[in-house]
C-alpha cells in the first residue's frame, strides 16, 4: 500500500512535469519573433523556465510523501512508516531538492549568460563567407561567460566561510535548532540561494504584483467587439478609398502639391497621415488574425477565439482568487509581524499559524484527497507565473527608468527573451518562498499532518487518541509534546527556506518587508486598473492607433459573441464591414 501511494505521487509528478514543459514551449513560441528565432535561444529558455516551475511544483509531492507516513484521522505514524522510512523519504526529497536548485543556479547564472554571447557572437556576414567557426563562437561566449563563473565561485567561496547567526542561546525548540546547518557545502548553498532569491524578491515585487492586478482586468476590458477578418476587411476598403481620393488630388496639380488651394493641401496632408495609421491598423490586424505565422500561431489563434467568450467570466473569476491570495498573505504577514517568535532575529520564523488564512486552509483540507491539492496548487503557481509575464510585458525590461527590451506576443528577441527567462527564474525563486512562507504556512511545512496530544505510553508505544477526537491537533514548530515530535515531519521545502532565514537573518529580513511592498503596490495598480482599460503593447503604437484600437477591440459587450465565431470560422461579415 505504501508502494502504491508513493508510486501515484510521483506519477503525478510527471505528468505535472510533462504539463510544465507544454507550457515553457507554448510561451516561448508565443512571445518569440518568428524571423529571429534560435534554436539554442529557444531549447534553453523552454529547459530554465521548466527546471524552475518544476523545482516550486516539487512542493505538494514533498507535502504528500511525509504526510503518508501519518494517519490525519488517529493522529498517528502509520504501521510502515518507522524512523528509518521517513529519513530515507526526507534524504530523497533533500537530494532532489539540491539538485534542481543547483540545476537552476547553473542555467540562471551561466547557460543563459553563455547562449546570450552565444547569440550576439552571430556573424552572418563572416559565416557566409567561412571566416567564422563554431570554436570561435564558443571561445568569444566563453570569454564573457567568465565573469559570470568568476562570479559564482566568489558567491560559494563567500557562502562556504561566512559566519551564519549563533541565535543558539534563543531557541529552546529542536525544530529550530536543527535549522544551525553545521555543513559547509549546506552553508554555501543555502547563502547562495538566499542571495538570488533577493533579487528574485525584488524583481517579484515589481514584475509579479502589477501583473497579478492587470491580468484578470485585462481578461474582463479585452475581449474585441468585432473580428479580426472583418477587422482587417474594413481597414483594407478604408485605406482604398484614401488612396483613390490621394490620387484625385494629386491629379488635379499634376504631383505639384503647390498648385491646390490651401483647404486642398491641407485635405491632402490629412490623407497621408491617415494612410500611415491605416498601414499600421492593417498590420496588426494581420497579426491578430495569424497571417504569415506558422500553423501552430494561427491555431493558437482560432483557440483564443473559442476561448473568448469566456474570458469575461474567467477574469472574474480570477479577480475573486488573486483578491483571496492577497488577502492570505497580509494575514500571515500580520500573524508573522504579531506573533514570530524571535521576530527579526530569526527572519519572522512563524512557528505557529494564529490567524486563520483561507488558502492555507483550502490546501491543507484539499491535501486529505491527494492530488486535489496538486491540482489547486498547480493553478496558484501557474497565475503567479502569468501574472509575472503580463507584468514583464507591462513594465518592460528596464534599467532604471529607461527600457531596453520590451517583452510582446511575437515580437520578442532572443536578448530580451534569455533575459525575461532570467527575470522569471529569478522571480519564480522568490515565488517559492512567497508561497511557502505568506501563502499557505501551514500546508507548504507539515500538511494536514496531526499528532495525538497525549503522553506516550511507558514503553515509548504511540498514544490513542481514536476516543477522543479533541486531543488530535495539527503539527506545529511549538509542539512540545514528545508525541508530536515522533509523529510531526515538516516538508523538506520549509526546512531548507527556513535554515536560510535562520542561518541568515538579513535574508529573511529583506523576504518579510519586501511582501507588504507587494501587497501595498498590488492594491494601488489594482484599482487603478479598475478605472482604465489595460494597455499592454503600447510602444509599437502611436496615439493615432493606440485609438483605433481601442475602438475596434475594446466595444460594447453586445457584439464579442459574434466576433468570436467569426475569428474561429475566419469569415468576414458583411454587416460588420458596413458598420465601420
Amino acid at each position: 500500500m505504501a508502494l502504491l501511494q508513493t508510486s501515484l505521487i510521483w506519477v503525478v509528478y510527471a505528468v505535472v512535469l510533462a504539463l510544465l514543459l507544454a507550457v515553457a514551449s507554448i510561451f516561448i513560441y508565443v512571445y518569440q519573433t518568428p524571423r529571429d528565432r534560435s534554436a539554442s535561444v529557444t531549447l534553453t529558455c523552454i529547459i530554465s523556465i521548466t527546471s524552475l516551475l518544476a523545482t516550486v511544483l516539487l512542493l505538494p509531492v514533498d507535502v504528500a510523501l511525509v504526510s503518508s507516513t501519518t494517519s490525519s484521522k488517529l493522529g498517528q505514524r502509520k504501521d510502515w512508516a518507522t524512523q528509518d522510512v521517513v529519513d530515507r523519504i526526507t534524504y530523497s526529497l533533500t537530494v532532489i531538492y539540491y539538485l534542481l536548485y543547483s540545476l537552476d543556479a547553473v542555467l540562471c547564472l551561466l547557460v543563459i549568460p553563455f547562449t546570450y554571447f552565444w547569440y550576439e557572437e552571430y556573424d552572418e556576414v563572416a559565416t557566409d563567407t567561412g571566416e567564422q567557426t563554431v570554436g570561435q563562437r564558443i571561445w568569444a561566449a566563453f570569454k564573457y561567460t567568465s565573469l559570470f563563473l568568476v562570479v559564482v565561485v566568489i558567491l560559494f567561496l563567500v557562502g562556504f566561510f561566512v559566519p551564519v547567526s549563533q541565535g543558539k542561546g534563543d531557541m529552546d525548540l529542536d525544530y529550530f535548532r536543527r535549522l544551525l546547518t553545521e555543513n559547509h557545502g549546506e552553508h554555501a548553498l543555502t547563502f547562495g540561494l538566499g542571495l538570488l532569491m533577493t533579487i528574485g524578491i525584488c524583481l517579484y515585487v515589481l514584475y509579479t504584483s502589477v501583473g497579478l492586478a492587470l491580468l484578470p482586468i485585462s481578461l474582463i476590458k479585452s475581449a474585441p467587439s468585432i473580428s479580426s477578418a472583418t477587422l482587417q476587411a474594413s481597414i483594407t476598403q478604408q485605406l482604398e478609398t484614401n488612396r483613390e481620393r490621394q490620387r484625385q488630388l494629386e491629379g488635379r496639380c499634376a504631383g505639384d502639391p503647390e498648385l491646390l488651394s490651401s483647404k486642398d493641401r491641407r485635405e491632402l496632408d490629412t490623407l497621408v497621415r491617415e494612410e500611415r495609421t491605416l498601414i499600421r491598423r492593417q498590420r496588426l490586424a494581420e497579426e491578430s488574425h495569424g497571417e504569415g505565422r506558422a500553423w501552430f500561431m494561427k491555431a493558437w489563434h482560432k483557440i483564443g477565439a473559442v476561448l473568448r467568450p469566456f474570458k469575461l467570466l474567467g477574469g472574474i473569476l480570477l479577480v475573486v482568487i488573486a483578491v483571496l491570495i492577497w488577502v492570505s498573505m497580509l494575514l500571515t504577514a500580520i500573524d508573522k509581524a504579531k506573533n514570530s517568535i524571535c521576530k527579526h532575529r530569526c527572519g519572522y520564523i512563524l512557528a505557529h499559524v494564529n490567524i486563520f488564512n483561507p488558502v492555507n486552509w483550502i490546501l491543507v483540507q484539499s491535501a486529505k484527497l491527494f492530488p486535489i491539492d496538486y491540482a489547486i496548487f498547480t493553478v496558484l503557481v501557474l497565475l503567479f507565473f502569468c501574472s509575472s509575464v503580463v507584468g514583464i510585458a507591462v513594465v518592460g525590461i528596464r534599467f532604471l527608468w529607461i527600457r531596453i527590451f520590451q517583452i510582446r506576443s511575437g515580437h520578442t528577441s532572443p536578448q530580451a527573451l534569455l533575459l525575461a527567462t532570467a527575470m522569471l527564474m529569478l522571480i519564480i525563486l522568490a515565488l517559492n518562498y512567497s508561497i511557502s512562507m505568506l501563502v499557505a504556512p501551514q500546508y507548504a511545512t507539515f500538511g494536514p499532518q496531526t499528532f495525538c496530544d497525549r503522553a506516550p505510553g511507558i514503553s515509548g508505544e504511540q498514544p490513542d487518541c481514536s476516543n477522543s477526537k479533541e486531543l488530535i491537533k495539527p503539527c506545529s514548530e511549538l509542539a512540545k509534546n514528545p508525541s508530536a515530535q515522533q509523529v510531526c515531519t515538516p516538508s523538506v521545502v520549509s526546512t531548507f527556506l527556513n535554515r536560510v532565514t535562520l542561518n541568515y537573518p538579513f535574508f529573511g529580513v529583506v523576504f518579510f518587508w519586501a511582501q507588504f511592498f507587494f501587497l501595498g503596490l498590488y492594491l494601488i495598480i489594482f484599482v487603478t486598473s479598475l478605472l482604465r482599460s489595460p494597455k499592454l503593447d503600447e510602444a509599437q503604437l502611436d496615439e493615432d492607433a493606440e485609438e483605433a484600437e481601442e475602438e475596434g477591440l475594446l466595444a460594447n459587450t453586445g457584439r464579442r459573441f459574434n466576433a468570436s465565431w467569426q475569428d474561429i470560422t475566419g469569415r468576414t461579415s458583411q454587416t460588420g464591414r458596413s458598420q465601420e
